[in-house]
């Protein structure tokens, strides 16, 4: 796949789904749902699900269920449902690995600096999804965007997910997606981590998902390209992230209220 089946519609384009694959049924059942409301709404989607969460607060955290198992699970939903997946890698040697399984590869935030990871995943030819460092000005991505380009792969998405704001809440700066889109690349708003609360003292990061509707509203205003929603039947009771993410049972909704505000900036 390339950038281009992001863009066949008039509509922003979707990756959502759960924080960490946290077992087939649930995965499934996410994905079949999702699929079924973009697929009435006309929007491109992208199965969301990290196979092994690796920036843990505690040693403790939950971190996933196997990686070649949560893998295969993705690879499961795109053949199951005919769509496009897409996963975190955090070291070099993963790049290979999860590009056997998964249709995009998304680089975390903290490590969108990193020269050697950008560089692996460029080599696979997958899409390569970059999240922008929360200690990152927007125009700085160019540079990380430019690693994989040189690497010799085109096909490179850049991510919003909020800027840190003292040493426990993050702002999202709505200038960031224009300033980000004069690259050239498609620009995704990560609307549930940009809610999050990290470093609590707790060790478990909170989130402000009251507002998710309040961000999605304000970047697709702003010609946000992609949303990136994570989503879960049931937040408080996901093993990752469950102070941020969307009820599943509320997204079909949000969505429509985002298409007809993007009808209107149009």
């Amino acid at each position: 796949m390339t950038i281009k089946d992001f863009t066949r519609t008039d509509n922003f384009f979707l990756l959502a789904g759960p924080c960490v694959i946290e077992g087939e049924d649930m995965a499934l059942h996410i994905a079949e749902r999702i699929a079924g409301i973009t697929g009435k709404l006309n929007i491109p989607y992208v199965f969301k699900g990290s196979y092994r969460k690796a920036n843990r607060s505690r040693i403790d955290s939950y971190t996933g269920i196997g990686d070649e198992k949560a893998l295969k699970i993705l690879r499961k939903v795109h053949e199951t449902f005919g769509i496009p997946t897409v996963t975190d890698i955090h070291e070099t040697h993963e790049a290979a690995l999860a590009a056997e399984y998964v249709d995009i590869l998304q680089i975390p935030a903290f490590l969108c600096r990193q020269t050697d990871l950008l560089a692996a995943a460029a080599r696979t030819g997958k899409i390569v999804n970059i999240k922008k460092g929360q200690f990152l000005a927007p125009e700085s991505m160019l540079f990380a965007a430019q690693k994989v380009v040189d690497s010799g792969n085109p096909n490179v998405m850049l991510t919003e997910r909020g800027s840190t704001f003292g040493y426990t809440d993050l702002v999202v700066d709505f200038r960031s997606i224009p300033q980000m889109k004069k690259s050239g690349f498609p620009v995704i708003t990560d609307i549930t981590h940009s809610l999050q609360q990290p470093n609590q003292t707790s060790g478990v990061s909170g989130g402000l998902p009251e507002l998710i509707e309040t961000i999605a509203k304000a970047a697709v205003a702003v010609g946000t390209d992609g949303l990136f929603i994570e989503t879960h039947p049931e937040p408080l009771k996901a093993k990752s992230d469950a102070t941020n993410m969307l009820p599943l049972d509320r997204l079909e909704d949000l969505l429509k209220k985002l298409i007809r505000i993007r009808e209107a900036v149009k």
